[in-house]
């Protein structure tokens, strides 16, 4: 009996390192982005992420999950950041440190100025990097994915369909 439970166990501790490696193969065509933003923020706002235990294994059930819709997720999370932040130059930076090939789509401010929310995007063959910036209050994230377009817009459609009935559709 001991050794049925054994294998369950194997498994999990094989597929772990497994699901670790999967987003840095799936993000290497794209350079290193990511991690050099991160590193910049903690440089210029001398402070650390926090790193989320178990994320390349949340990455790959949510590739599994969406059909490959959503893959490589990478998340940096900053809490307690202090002092004010100057929008201007966390733009400058973040499309410096991006680089090439990325085109920042969304610039949302809160009217007090204290949230921003800055989202870019870059093609990846058939498929887009999104990545996104978001501050509020005294915390940042920093988020890296890779979709699926044409997923997206199916799963879009999908609401729009269930949900927009009312809004001109003529089959009631």
């Amino acid at each position: 009996m001991r050794r049925l439970l054994l294998i369950p166990i194997v498994v999990v501790a094989l597929l772990i390192p497994v699901a670790l490696l999967i987003p840095v193969a799936v993000l290497a065509g794209s350079g290193e982005g990511f991690d050099v933003v991160v590193q910049s923020i903690e440089s210029k706002y001398n402070i650390h992420a926090t790193r989320i235990p178990f994320l390349g294994l949340v990455s790959l059930i949510s590739r599994k999950a969406t059909h490959d819709g959503v893959n490589g997720l990478r998340l940096a999370e900053f809490e307690h950041l202090s002092g004010p932040v100057d929008w201007e130059e966390l733009n400058r930076l973040v499309e410096e440190k991006l680089g090439a090939g990325w085109e920042r789509i969304i610039r949302e401010s809160a009217r007090q100025g204290n949230e921003q929310t800055l989202i870019f995007i870059h093609p990846e063959g058939e498929r887009m990097g999104m990545f996104v910036v978001e501050y509020g209050g005294q915390e940042m994230n920093v988020v890296e994915i890779s979709v699926d377009p044409d997923h997206l817009r199916e799963s879009i459609g999908h609401y729009e369909h269930h949900h927009g009935h009312g809004d001109g559709d003529e089959s009631n």
